[in-house]
């Protein structure tokens, strides 16, 4: 089950990040749990960008397909530079608006089929793909002020312990599924190399590029998923 496995990397991704940051860093894990400035934004951060963009992908998935719900999920840039020229009180840049209408076109184009008369994805699927990338952009705005005094290792691990206590009921719930030792073995690079690694490296990069560029260059998943895929 798919949520199973989501709530399996986030718990265990956070955990290990976590206890790292707990020998490495204890004063910035300290700072961030004692703070109840820090406290209130890490928990907004993890419920409503890091679980929130989770769930969403996999419901967009469920009532979609996984590349389609991939190709909707990048909307977020859009939904970044609107908010960003909101609390900037500043108009987006010609490459921007550019940008937002090339990608409000192609997702025309991916619901419609170029027919105006018809939907190739049901409401509910469209739904929860706007949804998706929504969160995405949440995921990617929220932390911002964290991580303007704090590590990305800490800001991860503590958004993805929490968002792992959230769903490890469905650890319980759901029956771990019959695995041998190769997939078991993949399920650890998922946990370890597809989340510990990969989301504190995307954190990461919002310390030193802009939130658009983060969203806009994070679009190269597919098309480097597609090439390793060839």
């Amino acid at each position: 089950s798919n949520t199973w496995l989501v709530g399996l990397r986030l718990l265990g991704a956070g955990v290990l990040l976590t206890l790292w940051c707990l020998l490495k860093q204890p004063h910035q894990l300290r700072a961030m749990v004692t703070n109840r400035g820090n406290l209130k934004l890490l928990i907004l951060f993890a419920i409503l960008g890091m679980t929130n963009s989770q769930l969403s992908y996999f419901l967009a998935i469920k009532y979609s397909n996984a590349p389609t719900a991939t190709v909707i999920q990048y909307l977020q840039p859009v939904f970044i530079i609107i908010w960003l020229a909101i609390s900037t009180h500043r108009l987006p840049r010609r490459i921007d608006c550019f940008s937002i209408a090339l990608a409000l076109v192609g997702t025309f184009f991916l619901a419609t089929g170029g027919q105006l008369n018809q939907l190739t994805l049901t409401p509910v699927a469209l739904f929860w793909g706007i949804w998706c990338a929504a969160a995405a952009a949440l995921y990617t705005l929220l932390p911002r002020p964290l991580l303007n005094r704090f590590d990305a290792l800490p800001v991860c691990g503590l958004a993805m312990l929490i968002s792992g206590v959230l769903l490890s009921p469905s650890l319980v719930m759901i029956p771990a599924p019959h695995l041998n030792l190769l997939a078991w073995g993949l399920v650890a690079y998922i946990v370890i190399g597809g989340t510990m690694f990969s989301y504190t490296l995307f954190l990461q990069s919002i310390r030193y590029i802009s939130p658009a560029a983060t969203g806009i260059l994070s679009a190269f998943e597919p098309l480097v998923a597609t090439i390793l895929a060839v």
